[in-house]
């Protein structure tokens, strides 16, 4: 009878999944408590002075307000922009490199390629390790792995002693063709250990075991360029969630959209440097799966930047080479396409006395002038409250109140130095935010080859729904949808990601039917590899193993990724593979050659383990038109109009209503242009039809 009631209690008490997204100025919460389907959200201001005390206020008032308790949270996944933010504002940890003697420049040197080589003022960034850093260790390997000069460990010793006075915190090895014979790194890895145990060490091999010394010894140095402020992070946030008594282990979102635990984020911090940014196309993506758009663009605007990304069949779209503040990532990651313009992104008169918008950002402190937190600056956000688009209503979740008043003296200032009314400043600065954000987005789709007018735009941030529907319109897209609550959809991104980690290993091979074996041979080390990972985050169902091989054709610098079949490797089905490189290379380049010899260099494989099955309830559609709150004068760039302002709340799943409108709800406010079709769907997103 005991154990009845216990297991009944089990089946009633709490179950909370709780994801928390940090950005530039807002720090977002998602929770649901896994039985009875509801969903609770919030948005803090973030504290930059003490990262992750805002996390700790959160959980404070998701507790008074929607009874969250932490002792049953069986689900923590947390994303975070600290290691991205200590690279671009280069507060990083000293480090030195160790690479082989006569190789010293490799990291000045990198690809001999300029940022913009249509830039006749284009600069290279500046390494994050000085030259004076780096250290050249007598030491050889060669490209089939064997050694032909063993490592000098007296240089070894110099060139620690010299490295630990000249204020390095840190080293990374990176060797030759370590990516064949990862030896020599570790066994000067030991010695540095041996030598000065007060220093971390990460050799590259370890952190990405790639071809190619630039692009491994990148990666590394990104890794341990951010660990220090990444691991003491962690560590205060385990600490703080030990606190607050919650039980379920920590999990971190990742580059490449899924998680890893937060003890593995402390050593292998470049796998998380785009959590944020990944999470929220995941979260994307999730919800156009259930709402069955299959393509999609999302528009990401928090209160420092703008993030594009293209959902395609319903998944997200991978790649290698996304960029860190100034330097290319080159690990497997969510693709994403950034530009410096954001809810707090500050106008500007330059001195030719044109406006510019951006990329400097008012943040959280002291944030845009409407705030009346100190920002004394026009921001985006300002011009929007200037027009009458935004503050009719408490925001983020009523922690601010708008002053209109300050808004209008920020913009006045700009509007007195251009000679223009403060309505039309106001328009101008929100217009150069479009424009800028429409340049980068046909970027993105000239890259993709895509036709944006066939996708959906799916904004979502505090910022996306403000621009959104106006972006939608310079694009010449159709349609747009916004989920229910837009600003905490990053935060929604961790609830409903995989475990995923990605794995490869470098092998130069000719395709042919006598390489497989070989072939096959290193995918299978890859899954137990992918395995044995799963099982360390505490995985223990099936796991799903993607494979994939980078290839060209003989005597191409390059190499396009091909997804391949496990059935192609098992019967030994050479040309299959041959097919689908040929397609892939058709796809992207638009010709192959049939009769060119292919050469495999990199296999990879992407171990993944499924998230929980989460599903929010569906409402049928009534099909009523809405009513609106009541009407509003907004300065639309045409004039000033009357517009309907509705609740969100209010709007049921088939309530109708047209534009030009304003939507406000807890999280954000959805600015509607003329000419807009506007409808609730079963699923609560707002869909917007643009009409002809």
């Amino acid at each position: 009878m005991d154990s009845a009631i216990a297991a009944d209690e089990a089946r009633n008490r709490a179950d909370w999944k709780v994801g928390v997204d940090i950005g530039g100025t807002f720090i977002d919460f998602c929770a649901l408590e896994a039985n009875s389907g509801r969903l609770a959200s919030l948005k803090v201001l973030t504290t930059p002075e003490d990262p992750g005390a805002e996390l700790m206020t959160g959980l404070t008032l998701l507790a008074e307000r929607e009874g969250l308790d932490p002792t049953h949270m069986t689900r923590f996944v947390h994303g975070t922009t600290v290691g991205i933010n200590t690279i671009i504002q280069r507060k990083g940890a000293p480090l030195a490199l160790f690479t082989n003697a006569g190789f010293e420049d490799v990291i000045e040197l990198a690809r001999l390629r300029m940022p913009d080589m249509y830039s006749l003022f284009c600069s290279r960034p500046d390494p994050l390790i000085s030259r004076d850093m780096v250290f050249g260790i007598p030491a050889r390997m060669r490209a089939d792995g064997s050694e032909t000069k063993a490592a000098d460990m007296a240089a070894v010793e110099r060139a620690v002693a010299a490295a630990k006075a000249n204020g390095a915190q840190g080293i990374i090895v990176a060797f030759l063709h370590s990516w064949r014979n990862a030896a020599q790194e570790a066994s000067v890895k030991c010695a540095i250990a041996r030598l000065a145990p007060d220093l971390f060490v990460f050799a590259s091999a370890e952190v990405w075991p790639v071809i190619r010394e630039y692009e491994r010894s990148s990666t590394a140095i990104l890794n341990g360029y951010v660990h220090p402020r990444v691991s003491g992070y962690l560590t205060a946030l385990e600490e703080r969630l030990k606190s607050r008594g919650v039980p379920a282990r920590p999990m971190l979102t990742k580059s490449n959209g899924g998680l890893m635990n937060a003890a593995e984020g402390k050593h292998a911090c470049v796998n998380m440097l785009l959590s944020g940014t990944a999470s929220g196309v995941i979260g994307a993506a999730w919800l156009s799966r259930q709402a069955g758009e299959d393509r999609i663009l999302t528009l990401d605007i928090g209160g420092t930047s703008a993030d594009f990304a293209l959902i395609i069949d319903g998944e997200a779209q991978f790649g290698t080479g996304e960029l860190i503040g100034e330097f290319p990532l080159h690990i497997p990651s969510v693709s994403v396409s950034s530009i410096g313009v954001g809810g707090g992104s500050i106008a500007s008169v330059d001195a030719q006395g044109v406006l510019r918008v951006g990329p400097e950002s008012a943040g959280s402190t002291p944030g845009p002038a409407c705030y009346g937190r100190g920002g004394e600056r026009a921001t985006v956000t300002d011009a929007m409250v200037v027009c009458g688009w935004l503050g009719h209503s408490e925001m983020a979740y009523g922690q601010l109140r708008i002053d209109n008043g300050l808004a209008q003296r920020a913009v006045g200032e700009l509007a007195m130095r251009l000679g223009r009314p403060v309505e039309q400043t106001a328009q101008a600065i929100l217009d150069i935010a479009v424009s800028e954000m429409f340049v980068e987005v046909e970027k993105l789709a000239s890259r993709a080859g895509v036709d944006l007018r066939e996708f959906t735009l799916m904004p979502f941030g505090g910022g996306g729904p403000m621009l959104g529907a106006f972006l939608a319109r310079e694009l010449g897209m159709k349609r747009v949808m916004a989920p229910r609550r837009p600003g905490v959809v990053s935060a929604l991104g961790g609830l409903v990601a995989d475990l995923r980690g990605d794995f490869i290993r470098t092998v130069f091979s000719p395709l042919s039917g006598t390489s497989l074996p070989a072939i096959r041979e290193a995918f299978e080390a890859l899954a137990q590899e992918g395995r044995d990972w799963l099982a360390a985050q505490g995985h223990d169902a099936a796991a799903q193993l993607n494979l994939s091989c980078d290839m060209r054709y003989i005597g191409q610098s390059y190499e396009i990724e091909v997804v391949l079949s496990p059935e192609w490797l098992a019967r030994g089905d050479a040309a299959a593979i041959e097919q689908a490189f040929h397609r892939t290379h058709e796809q992207l380049y638009d010709f192959h050659d049939p009769d060119g010899e292919i050469e495999l260099v990199n296999v990879r494989l992407s171990a993944v383990g499924a998230g929980p099955a989460l599903s929010f309830p569906e409402t049928a559609e009534i099909g009523v038109p809405a009513s609106p709150a009541r009407r509003l004068l907004v300065y639309t760039g045409l004039g000033v109009e009357t517009v309907d302002l509705h609740d969100r709340q209010a709007l049921v799943p088939g309530s109708t209503f047209q534009g030009p409108a304003v939507v406000v709800q807890e999280d954000t406010t959805f600015a509607i242009p003329a000419g807009v079709q506007a409808r609730v769907d079963r699923h609560l997103n707002l869909l917007l039809t643009f009409v002809e």
